[in-house]
């Protein structure tokens, strides 16, 4: 039989009748308090309690003031197939939009939830304010636009939370809010992304309790767990970068294959490839040296140092002249979005059946080098890492894939 989640901390909560047809009649019940009324005796004297602890207190007649509100809604008592349960489901997740909406109505006239402007209580407006705000650099508004849009994705998802994709009031935001979206940035996140969506979630949230538009903090004791050791972007083996390489199409964008193709052999991130220039190049000592832009001025391991092979030499090419040191040498006329995207068409026209982003190179090229031969301490280095512990998530790639490597052989019978 089918029954509706009645949690009892609900005001209202969503209740059902048996009809005679088979099925189930759904009503909202608010409860709205209690009356004391004292018990009098045969005199017209209260009556008193002659033991316990109430001893010689008045008793009272307490009556529990409750009201209904049907919702001219039915679901199957007892569905008998697949179409009975999926209406039984979307008649649920109806009745459970409208009565949470009856539920902030309800607090609201009995509570006076009440804030000083719509603006302010607008948790949505408020954390695009931080998406926009020039105080941050670019690379952080943009990790709060991800963390802003994967909110809403988690709002529209949602029954409860979908007509809330607009205006969403802060008193709304409480801990049972926050561990469903947690659970859904765990979901819908790659490696470090649900911890970094929620991390900037927070962060607004702390921000407005201290401007005093929050009351508390609804993230309290929430977290989302880094597991350090875990390295959750695809991987492209040696022979996949050289089947890419030999993948030839009518609408390639040779810029961006010959920029990605150099990334998986140095391990380069992509703000650091858009802005190296010819000077970065010593052609006589075979070096690439650049410094990190994500540990400029803030890490003795910024400055990196490459060893150039032929291949690498091949992919930078020349200078259009003997003395254009400052000339860009991948010369991408795309953002990082569309480079993405080119890069992944790439590499389902090659057969490559892995969900790839441009930091898959960086990944790509650490755990092929280890699985070479080469020694942590010596792939830190070429990666800019300050410490080998960054280094150590990436043999546990290639000891998985010895694993692998070794179940592939099958059972045998002796």
């Amino acid at each position: 039989m089918t029954k509706v989640d009645r949690k009892t901390k609900q005001n209202p909560k969503l209740v059902q009748s048996k009809l005679k047809d088979g099925r189930a009649s759904l009503a909202l019940e608010y409860y709205l308090g209690r009356s004391e009324t004292p018990v009098l005796d045969e005199n017209g004297r209260p009556e008193l309690y002659h033991s316990g602890a109430m001893r010689g207190k008045p008793k009272y007649k307490i009556k529990h003031l409750r009201k209904r509100e049907a919702l001219n809604l039915y679901i199957f008592s007892t569905p008998r197939n697949r179409q009975e349960r999926a209406r039984n489901k979307a008649t649920l997740e109806l009745a459970e939009k409208i009565r949470f909406e009856r539920e902030q109505e309800f607090l609201e006239n009995r509570e006076g939830y009440r804030f000083r402007k719509e603006t302010e209580s607008d948790f949505l407006k408020y954390f695009r304010q931080h998406c926009d705000n020039e105080l941050y650099t670019k690379a952080v508004r943009s990790t709060f636009r991800t963390a802003y849009h994967r909110l809403l994705g988690f709002l529209k998802s949602t029954p409860r939370y979908q007509t809330h994709t607009s205006v969403l009031r802060m008193e709304l935001i409480t801990p049972e809010m926050v561990t469903g979206l947690t659970n859904y940035l765990k979901k819908v996140g790659k490696g470090e992304g649900a911890h970094k969506s929620y991390y900037m979630f927070r962060t607004v949230i702390l921000h407005a309790i201290e401007d005093c538009i929050m009351k508390k903090n609804p993230c309290k004791g929430i977290i989302i767990q880094r597991d350090t050791n875990t390295l959750k972007k695809e991987i492209l083996t040696l022979a996949e970068i050289k089947k890419l390489a030999a993948t030839r199409y009518e609408t390639e964008d040779t810029a961006v294959q010959r920029a990605f193709l150099f990334c998986c052999f140095t391990g380069m991130r992509w703000c650091d490839l858009v802005r190296l220039t010819y000077g970065n190049i010593d052609y006589s000592a075979r070096l690439l040296r650049f410094n990190q832009k994500k540990t400029e001025g803030r890490s003795a391991h910024s400055g990196v140092t490459i060893p150039l092979s032929a291949t690498l030499l091949k992919l930078i090419g020349k200078p259009s002249t003997p003395d254009a040191g400052s000339e860009t040498i991948f010369k991408i006329t795309c953002d990082k979005s569309t480079a993405n995207d080119r890069l992944q068409k790439w590499v389902k026209i090659a057969g490559i059946n892995k969900k790839i982003t441009w930091h898959c190179a960086r990944h790509s090229f650490a755990v092929n080098v280890l699985g070479g031969g080469a020694n942590i301490k010596t792939v830190a280095s070429l990666m800019g890492h300050s410490s080998i512990k960054m280094t150590e998530k990436y043999l546990h790639v290639i000891d998985r894939q010895k694993q692998e490597a070794i179940n592939s052989l099958g059972d045998l019978e002796f």
